[in-house]
């Protein structure tokens, strides 16, 4: 046995200690086979890569079961006793050759479909004619129809005899390779992301400056002369780009992303990334510093609503969550770079606080100068029928031809699924639908619950007023700074584990798991400062709580609300849900910035603290009973999860996870034993060739 193609196994196999012992269990014997069939064998054998493809979808919470054999494509064309009448694209399924369809608006049986499985091969090349001729891309059937075949049946294509062995190849680089993408991939969503590091900046740039502007424009908020009007124009002033955002930028994202597409909207929110952040560096009154900074939240919130939209369409499922939530690397360095640039200007005289605002333009320009070298979405043009337009982006972002046609006609497949249940409808019925209609409106809920737990955890009142904060422990305004500096550092390393952990724990199980630190963190860090100021422990050990509460929120509740509210909304109602979504954000991150002064003065510190520790565990609570998980998932896949009803879901988590949690954690009985929520239906798989996930029970909410 060739003990290289083993080890790389064993590794893969072993690197999530999340998957389940008794999956481990299951397929031992199976994996073991595999690898020698491999070994073998001179022709490469597809159980090994079937493995390697599943592995990360078919593990947590899911409970697998192994089908004996597996038919081949042609026995798979043969059957069709199994397809039904449903209506697609005005044709029966008989017509179209589809199986039965699941309802994606009341998936009580939660089953995540291909909506290419079971198509006669026949059926789907005749298919495939048909969509080339009507997007002006007949020169591309061939092509078009190897990628229609593996994109059927995924880890099959061992099996395709019209692979030659180079597609097959990079078929299982992708598999076994998965960070080996395009550059031009890496290019686009690094680029765009950096426009994150202008929120970032922004926020520690307002943070060292509060220690000065508000007195040199006659609002002093401590000392001499503070009052509580005072204290409620500093707030405002600092909630100024959040207010924007909430109110305006958020909303006209989703009309310049249908007009113009998502690098248009991307450059003219950079056009007001940078403008105003002069001009905030130039004002002569609190009034004047208060506009520029309104007109700051246009470009953030058109901005925020689409870099994690286009990074999403942009990224392959298996590494979307890894590349997306760059978004939160760049912010969390942005805040990096504006508290050092607080510390680099401390000592320039009375114009410091001007240059600690008006730095914070410097991450706008590489992203008004690089966004039109970046490929637009393939699925925004595929949304407004430019499939020509598509391939070419789709050409730049995955490593081969084969891969761009599988994807362009997969994703053409499932938009067609959306457009059945949603059709047509215009700006005002899709932000109303974002309520009415069933799939859609699970996906707001997620995505407002998973937003406002980002303000919730507290992580912004360090953030926005940090240096505020340890002036009022007893730091100096030196050492204020200098603490607000390594909570910045902090917050920048530990967002890097989520790089992985996202797409391998989770983005449910990562919020779960730190939501609880996140709490007691806080606490501690407002219980420190009972020890009186002249003890020498007083001033160490609350910047060491706020460091902890910091290194917990940076690769959980940090990177994991973009990243999901950017997935989980179909590509109809994209751009108008993510607006919802981040509106809800910097609506609260608004209210945040105005009342925390106050807050602090009522409250004083213990106060504040113990009163967002207690926000931390009200947010878990959300988060268990209305966040399903989204990784490895594709985002046409997602329709099947969000279909699921809301109800099953909460009464699974309360009656079920729940108490297995408590019987194998707290009681310590290590032969708890959880009934799973999804589980493999082999049945179907054996039909579709891929993992099919149902769920028992439930009823529509």
């Amino acid at each position: 046995m060739c003990s290289f193609t083993r080890s790389k196994f064993e590794a893969l196999w072993n690197r999530d200690p999340l998957c389940p012992r008794r999956l481990r269990s299951t397929i031992k014997g199976v994996k073991d086979a595999a690898c020698y069939k491999y070994n073998s064998s001179t022709a490469h054998n597809s159980e090994v890569l079937v493995f390697w493809l599943n592995l990360d979808k078919l593990k947590a919470d899911t409970d697998i079961k192994m089908a004996d054999e597996k038919p081949t494509i042609a026995q798979r064309d043969e059957s069709s006793e199994e397809y039904d009448k449903s209506g697609y694209d005005g044709m029966t399924g008989a017509e179209r050759g589809r199986p039965q369809v699941v309802d994606l608006n009341r998936n009580v049986t939660a089953r995540i479909q291909n909506p290419l499985a079971g198509i006669p091969r026949t059926t789907l090349f005749k298919n495939v004619e048909d969509f080339a001729y009507e997007a002006g891309m007949a020169e591309h059937i061939p092509l078009i129809q190897k990628g229609a075949l593996v994109a059927q049946n995924p880890p099959d294509f061992e099996q395709i005899a019209e692979l030659d062995e180079d597609e097959k190849a990079a078929l299982r680089n992708e598999a076994l390779h998965k960070w080996r993408q395009p550059w031009s991939l890496y290019f686009t969503v690094i680029l765009c992301s950096i426009g994150a590091a202008v929120q970032g900046w922004d926020q520690t740039g307002s943070n060292g400056a509060n220690l000065s502007w508000p007195r040199d424009f006659g609002v002093p908020n401590e000392g001499e002369g503070a009052t509580d009007y005072n204290t409620w124009i500093v707030g405002v002033v600092n909630a100024g780009p959040y207010i924007g955002s909430a109110a305006i930028g958020c909303w006209v994202s989703d009309p310049m992303n249908y007009y113009i597409g998502r690098r248009g909207t991307i450059f003219i929110s950079a056009i007001f990334c940078l403008l105003p952040v002069i001009g905030s560096a130039v004002a002569q009154n609190w009034e004047q510093l208060f506009v520029t900074r309104l007109l700051l939240g246009i470009g953030m919130g058109a901005k925020a609503s689409t870099v994690p939209i286009y990074a999403a369409e942009n990224c392959p499922a298996a590494i979307r969550g890894g590349l997306v939530m760059s978004w939160q690397m760049w912010t969390a360095f942005g805040i990096f770079l504006g508290f050092c640039a607080n510390l680099a200007v401390y000592d320039v005289g009375d114009i410091a606080w001007r240059l600690q605002l008006g730095s914070a333009f410097i991450p706008a320009i590489p992203l008004l100068l690089g966004v039109y070298f970046c490929p637009e979405s393939p699925r925004w043009y595929i949304k407004k029928g430019r499939y020509d337009r598509a391939f070419k982006s789709l050409c730049r972002l995955r490593n081969t031809p084969l891969q761009a046609a599988r994807d362009l006609y997969y994703i053409s497949a499932q938009i067609n699924e959306e457009a059945a249940i949603i059709g047509k409808s215009n700006y005002v019925t899709r932000f109303v639908e974002l309520f009415t209609i069933p799939r859609v409106r699970r996906a707001t809920l997620a995505s407002f619950v998973v937003m406002l737990a980002q303000q919730m955890c507290g992580i912004n009142i360090i953030a926005f007023y940090s240096s505020t904060v340890f002036v009022e422990a007893g730091f100096g305004p030196l050492q204020a700074l200098l603490a607000s500096f390594g909570f910045g550092l902090v917050n920048f390393v530990f967002a890097w584990p989520a790089v992985w952990t996202i797409d391998t724990w989770g983005r449910r199980t990562l919020l779960l798991f730190t939501f609880p630190q996140m709490a007691w963190t806080l606490l501690a860090a407002g219980l420190c400062f009972l020890i009186p100021k002249d003890n020498q422990s007083h001033l160490g050990l609350i910047a060491f709580f706020i460091f902890l509460f910091a290194a917990f929120y940076s690769p959980g509740e940090g990177p994991v609300p973009f990243t999901y509210s950017a997935e989980v909304f179909p590509l109809s109602h994209r751009e108008v849900g993510m607006s919802w979504a981040v509106a809800t954000c910097l609506f609260w991150a608004a209210v945040l910035s105005i009342t925390f002064p106050r807050l602090l003065r009522a409250f004083h510190p213990v106060g504040a603290f113990g009163f967002y520790a207690g926000l931390n565990v009200t947010a878990l609570v959300l988060i268990f009973l209305f966040v399903p998980e989204t990784k490895q998932r594709t985002l046409e896949e997602l329709d099947y999860v969000f279909a699921v009803p809301t109800r099953t879901h909460m009464s699974y988590q309360l009656f079920k996870a729940l108490p297995w949690w408590f019987n194998r954690y707290i009681m310590r009985r290590k032969r708890a034993r959880l009934e799973p929520l999804y589980q493999f239906d082999s049945a179907v798989a054996a039909d579709q060739g891929a993992a099919v996930v149902t769920v028992k029970g439930g009823s529509s909410h």
